[in-house]
C-alpha cells in the first residue's frame, strides 16, 4: 500500500510542494484506512464517504471516487475543488453528496475531517422529535446539541440527497457550530478537527445511539451527561489538525482489527 500511496502522491498531487509530502502522504493512509475502519464497524456499509481536507491547499479537500467504502483504496482517492469539481478530470466516477463535504470546508475552517454515513441506529432520532443525547463518555461530542436536518424544507432539494450546492449549504446552517448533524431518514454528518477523530466520533455516535434506544426502552429517567463533564473529557480532544493521544491508541487498535479481517 505504501508503493501506491507515493506513486500518487507524486501523479495526482504533482503541485503540492516538499514541505507536506510526509503529511499528505499519512493523511491518504488515513483517509483510506477511515473507510474501511467505517465500513468493518458498520457505520458505513456500500455507501457513505470520508474526506480530508487538503493540508497545502485548505480550499481543496480528497476524497475517494464513487466506490463502496470497504472497497477504497489509494489510487482512488481524488482531489476536489470547493465546488465539489475535481482537480484533474480522472474520468472516475463522483460522489453525488461530494457537496456534503465541499460546503463544511468552506464553511467550517476548524474541520479537517467530514464523514457522511447511513448509521443506521441514528436514523430514528432523524425521524421522531426524541433528541440524540450523550449517555457514553466517548460520545461527549453529542453534547453541544444534534440538530436534524430535513431537506423537506430546502427548494433545491428534489429528493433527500445532497447532490447540489444549495441543499449542502443548507445542510451546513443546520449543522453550525455543531459536530454531528442527523439527516431526516438518511444517516449523520459528522466533522472534527481530524479525520482519525472524525471516524472516533462516528463509531460513538452510532454506539450512543444503541444504547441509548435500549435505555429508553426502560421507560425510565435517564441520567445523561452533564456539560461539566464534557468539559473535562473535551480538554483532551484536538484542537488542531492532529489527533488526541486517546484517539491515536484506539486508532492503532482499529487499524489491527481491520487488518486482522482481511
Amino acid at each position: 500500500m505504501k508503493r501506491v500511496v507515493r506513486h500518487l502522491i507524486m501523479r495526482a498531487f504533482a503541485s503540492t510542494q516538499g514541505k507536506h509530502m510526509p503529511e499528505l502522504h499519512q493523511l491518504i493512509e488515513d483517509l483510506v484506512a477511515a473507510n474501511h475502519i467505517l465500513y468493518h464497524h458498520g457505520v458505513v456499509d456500500g455507501y457513505g464517504h470520508a474526506s480530508i481536507r487538503h493540508p497545502e491547499n485548505p480550499q481543496r479537500f480528497l476524497i475517494a471516487a464513487a466506490i463502496a467504502p470497504g472497497r477504497v483504496t489509494a489510487k482512488d482517492i481524488l482531489e476536489l475543488d470547493l465546488d465539489g469539481k475535481p482537480v484533474v478530470d480522472a474520468g472516475r466516477p463522483l460522489y453525488s453528496e461530494r457537496f456534503i463535504h465541499a460546503e463544511v470546508y468552506r464553511a467550517r475552517s476548524d474541520v479537517n475531517g467530514v464523514i457522511h454515513s447511513h448509521s443506521p441506529t441514528v436514523i430514528p432520532f432523524s425521524v421522531t422529535d426524541v433528541p440524540l443525547r450523550p449517555i457514553i463518555n466517548q460520545a461527549s461530542c453529542l453534547q453541544s446539541g444534534v440538530p436534524v436536518f430535513n431537506s423537506r424544507f430546502v427548494p433545491e432539494a428534489t429528493t433527500p440527497l445532497v447532490d447540489n450546492p444549495a441543499v449542502g449549504k443548507a445542510l451546513v446552517a443546520k449543522l453550525a457550530d455543531h459536530s454531528v448533524v442527523l439527516m431526516r431518514g438518511h444517516g449523520n454528518t459528522i466533522v472534527a478537527p481530524h479525520i482519525r477523530e472524525a471516524v472516533s466520533r462516528a463509531i460513538y455516535t452510532e454506539r450512543n445511539a444503541q444504547l441509548l434506544l435500549q435505555t429508553l426502552a426502560l421507560n425510565r429517567p435517564i441520567e445523561y451527561l452533564d456539560p461539566d463533564e464534557v468539559r473535562a473529557m473535551q480538554s483532551n480532544r484536538p484542537t488542531t489538525a492532529g489527533p488526541s493521544h486517546g484517539v491515536d491508541r484506539i486508532w492503532q487498535m482499529w487499524l489491527d482489527e481491520v487488518q486482522n479481517a482481511r
